[in-house]
């Protein structure tokens, strides 16, 4: 019985069962790639390092450390820093990340460059691997020269890839790898470079990795050095890409969570139609229990189908993801299929199916046989209580999938609980609508205008269904654009003329009077000079450093202990900062006591606050100091921002580096000016705001266009569910067109009656969506990113029209076999 009904209404099932297909297909291919994103990281973790275990520090190793280093005997190591380079074929300058090496790296994996040979024959012949996108960007080929300092090197090779980089990493700076022995001759090396020493080391295969990490771990620490396993390295990218995998699942979940709302309304339309027919069933002896199983069977059927087929083309979708994130991944992942994520997959097709479209079958065990004479739209219902079980099973099912995929019970409340209020907002409006229609109905209308708003309210319509399914697909593509406005508006902030838009580094303080004129001779302003002090903290509120790295009840963050401070000294505050608590001290008077500076953040990470005692070690000299103010900073704000700030008359005489910004007018000018800022001070390194601002902005489209391609699903399986759901009120809407026709009603006046009524249906739901949209935008810019908010236009230009007319054209076309065969025939075919 159960078939044969089915056979009989398959149009509506399958698009019911199409809803449930993108669903499980978004999901599956999700669930498939995380798990094949986690094995290829566990799998290549000796790859994604080049070595099985690295020490690293970011100075040169004290005595101590360096022992340790010997002692485990490295198979091979490098110095890295950032420095600009010239080629002196065009004179083109750049910011790059220079990598000195010396031995066999990488031990795990292969160095790729063009020609191939390069990558084994650079330390020998004494060349430069330079990244081969940098090369192309410079008109470069092997053969030529790259100028580091003061150091000419031939090109050996362009250089593709290296274990441990990425697109992204590589295009902030691009790398130049070079032996190790050249390195002094670049006389880069100076008082406040920034630079890092790693030490790479091959081990056996009987070496206990965490045991060593235990060992030698806290001692490295105590000494400003770490020490990074493979296996350590493979679980913190683990969890990194956890963060994707989540945000990932969450579309998928939205995907599938439209498609079930599909399912229930369209099963509640479907079930309304048939009770007339239960109802006759019960008459003959049929039992509650066999009208119900009757369409239990089908919607099972469905769901079983559907997330079978979702599942396979899940896994075909998951071969996608791979090109999505390859500028984000260190390593190439190799896709495999496994049985976990498709069995899922079906479970969940046929589980959420049938809970769904629980509530609607319900109807068919409370129906009376005597309802076959009465059955309305006011027709016997379940009891409240069944209701309400309903209702708590679906929002516990809601809450345990979204806590399996997120592992947090308040974030998944969280997530729970904005899906509530979405869908109830949506469903208010709507009805409201209803009301108002109601209440202010325009009985001055024309004919056709009243018929087609008393559509909206007369029984079996759609507008619930419809507003919610069209408002919420909107509503998501709508955020999508507004959010990333709001992300590019603040890698905008500083592109103004009136703004810095150039930063030069590591200038001597024999040379500040030499670059200051430099930038003057070019008719550039010398907007800041700001001196650097490097220092370290070497007690906190009377504790040592050095005691507390070993007290694991401390209430300070380890960075802050390790960390190398780069501080300045000045007598006010910039725009990018704001004093929170304590008194601002611009100058002090020698032989005062030293009042600081210092930001929020440091303040929570080292547990301090306003007259506390800080001592620092100012590169070998002891200074104690008290805090004296706590300032907010706006770290978002690309310029110079620091984290502690000395008054005046304090630091003037200690060793220190200055930076200097400026601006210039156009790319032309920038490129002339870093070509002679680089040939007369090859130390200095130049930062061009402006392209950081074009990699931001590549960056964020990248993610955009995943973060598209995920709300992909969610937008088209709200297109099926849109037509599924208006295709469903077909069956209504041909009987009643019908009965105008036989009553005298031309075509043109039930073809405008049904334009009207799916015009109104369309507008009214991609209208809510992108107001919702802008609604929380709003607050995502106010709130989250305080930033002001410019809504994008694309949703008014595309998504309000583009929708309504989808719907409009859906909707036209059921009215069609009414427009083109008689009544008689029409009641025939449709029975």
């Amino acid at each position: 019985m159960a078939w044969r009904d089915a056979k009989a209404s398959k149009v509506r099932l399958l698009l019911f069962m199409a809803s449930i297909i993108l669903g499980i297909s978004a999901v599956v291919s999700i669930q498939l790639f995380s798990t094949n994103l986690k094995d290829n990281i566990q799998r290549q973790s000796k790859t994604l390092m080049g070595a099985d275990f690295i020490i690293d520090a970011k100075q040169i190793p004290s005595e101590r450390a360096q022992t340790i280093i010997d002692s485990l005997q490295p198979d091979a190591f490098e110095v890295n820093f950032v420095s600009m380079v010239a080629f002196p074929k065009n004179g083109g300058t750049k910011l790059v990340k220079v990598r000195g090496l010396e031995g066999g790296f990488p031990f795990y994996g292969e160095i790729e460059t063009e020609p191939t040979a390069a990558a084994g024959g650079y330390q020998a012949s004494g060349g430069a691997l330079v990244d081969a996108t940098l090369l192309l960007q410079y008109n470069a080929k092997p053969g030529d020269s790259i100028k580091i300092g003061k150091l000419t090197l031939p090109i050996s090779g362009a250089l593709k890839t290296i274990p441990g980089s990425t697109a992204i990493s590589t295009a902030v700076a691009p790398l130049v790898i070079i032996p190790y022995r050249f390195i002094a001759a670049t006389e880069l090396l100076q008082f406040g470079s920034r630079k890092e020493y790693q030490y790479f080391y091959k081990a056996s295969d009987t070496l206990n990795l965490n045991r060593l990490e235990d060992k030698i771990g806290a001692q490295l620490d105590f000494e400003n050095a770490d020490l990074d396993t493979h296996t350590s390295t493979t679980k913190r990218l683990g969890r990194r890409y956890d963060n994707v995998g989540k945000f990932l699942n969450l579309a998928a979940f939205i995907a599938l969570l439209l498609g079930c709302i599909g399912i229930a309304s369209s099963v509640h339309i479907y079930i309304k139609e048939k009770l007339s027919a239960i109802a006759v069933l019960k008459c003959m002896g049929a039992s509650r229990l066999q009208s119900f199983l009757i369409f239990l069977i089908q919607i099972a059927g469905i769901g079983l189908v559907g997330g079978l087929i979702g599942s396979l083309i899940g896994a075909a979708i998951q071969e996608i993801f791979p090109y999505l994130l390859k500028d984000f991944l260190p390593f190439t992942i190799e896709m495999n299929i496994s049985a976990q994520p498709i069995l899922i997959g079906v479970f969940l097709g046929l589980f959420m199916s049938v809970l769904f479209a629980l509530l609607p079958l319900l109807r068919t065990w409370y129906v009376s046989p005597l309802e076959v004479l009465r059955v309305d739209e006011h027709a016997t219902q379940e009891p409240i209580y069944i209701r309400l079980l309903v209702f708590t099973a679906i929002l516990a099912f809601l809450f345990l999938f979204s806590f399996w995929l997120l592992d947090d019970a308040l974030y998944s409340l969280f997530f729970v609980g904005a899906t509530l209020l979405t869908f109830a907002l949506l469903t208010g409006v709507a009805l409201g609508f209803i009301k108002a229609i109601k209440r202010f109905f325009p009985t001055r209308w024309s004919f056709t205008l009243r018929q087609s708003l008393l559509n909206l309210f007369r029984p079996n319509n759609q507008t619930v269904v419809l507003v919610v399914a069209i408002g919420l697909g909107t509503f998501l593509m709508s955020t999508l654009y507004f959010t990333k406005d709001i992300l590019v508006a603040k890698t905008e902030v500083g592109q103004r003329t009136e703004n810095v838009n150039i930063i030069i580094l590591d200038v001597q303080p024999e040379q500040v009077d030499a670059v200051a004129q430099n930038i003057k001779s070019k008719d550039l302003p010398v907007l800041n000079n700001i001196p650097l002090v490097t220092m370290r903290m070497h007690s906190i509120k009377g504790q040592l450093v050095n005691k507390l790295r070993q007290d694991s009840t401390r209430q300070v963050r380890s960075w802050v202990l390790n960390h190398e401070f780069r501080t300045t000294y000045r007598d006010s505050l910039t725009p990018s900062e704001e004093l929170l608590e304590g008194k601002w001290t611009p100058r002090i008077a020698t032989g005062d006591p030293v009042v600081i500076s210092i930001s929020d953040n440091i303040a929570s990470d080292a547990n301090i606050t306003v007259g506390d005692a800080v001592v620092f070690n100012v590169q070998g000299v002891l200074m104690e100091t008290t805090v004296g103010s706590i300032r907010k900073v706006d770290w978002a704000q690309i310029q110079l921002n620091f984290s502690i700030v000395f008054p005046e008359g304090v630091l003037e005489n200690a060793p220190q580096f200055n930076v200097f910004t400026t601006r210039v007018p156009d790319e032309a000018s920038s490129a002339a000016f870093q070509r002679d800022l680089v040939a007369n001070f090859p130390n200095v390194s130049i930062i061009d705001l402006r392209q950081v601002f074009t990699l931001v902005e590549d960056i964020l489209d990248k993610v955009s266009w995943i973060i598209n391609f995920m709300a992909f699903f969610s937008i088209l399986t709200g297109i099926i569910v849109l037509i599924g759901s208006v295709r469903t009120s077909k069956y209504q809407r041909i009987k009643e067109s019908v009965l105008l026709r036989t009553l005298g009603a031309k075509n043109a006046q039930i073809l405008q009656i049904s334009a009207f009524e799916y015009f109104f249906l369309g507008l009214l739901g991609s209208l809510v969506g992108i107001l919702l949209a802008l609604l929380s935008s709003l607050c995502l810019a106010v709130f989250v990113f305080k930033e002001p908010f410019v809504p994008s236009i694309i949703p008014f230009l595309v998504f309000l029209p583009g929708i309504t007319l989808l719907v409009l054209a859906i909707g036209l076309s059921n009215i069609q076999t009414v427009l083109r065969s008689s009544p008689l025939e029409v009641l025939r075919r449709e029975r």
